[in-house]
């Protein structure tokens, strides 16, 4: 396994590198994450901040304020969902596990915010779930 992996948005004007390790790999069915994504649930990744770095596209990457706490980060020309940051853990960003391009260090361990899953997904694949307060 390499020790970093590339990312992009879906139209590669944001491009990025994650350094591994990894901090965690978890789907999250915040309604958030639903809403933004228009998916079911979305899985990331967290990395110390200073495993991220964006290689090209800063200057046109956005941030909208997702609550109190949490700003995410997105590209305003194809609208890929890129990073959450939270002012609850400022040390952590967190990526969108889809937009890497590659595996990382490890695989999805928990079906976070899941009391806010949608009501028609059926989730069996046997990993705990854990409803947490509320998300970034």
């Amino acid at each position: 396994m390499d020790k970093s992996v590339t990312g992009s948005c879906y139209c590669g004007a944001v491009q990025f590198r994650v350094d591994m390790p990894t901090l965690f790999n978890a789907h999250c069915h915040c309604t958030m994450c639903q809403r933004i994504h228009g998916a079911a649930y979305v899985t990331w990744i967290g990395v110390p901040e200073a495993q991220l770095r964006v290689l090209a596209g800063q200057d046109v990457l956005q941030e909208f304020a997702s609550s109190t706490h949490g700003r995410r980060s997105f590209c305003p020309t194809c609208s890929s969902s890129l990073f959450c940051r939270s002012s609850r853990h400022p040390e952590r960003v967190d990526v969108v596990v889809a937009n890497l391009h590659g595996p990382v260090d490890q695989v999805p361990s928990v079906h976070a915010y899941f009391s806010n899953r949608a009501p028609w997904v059926q989730v069996n694949d046997g990993l705990p779930t854990i409803n947490s307060p509320d998300a970034g």
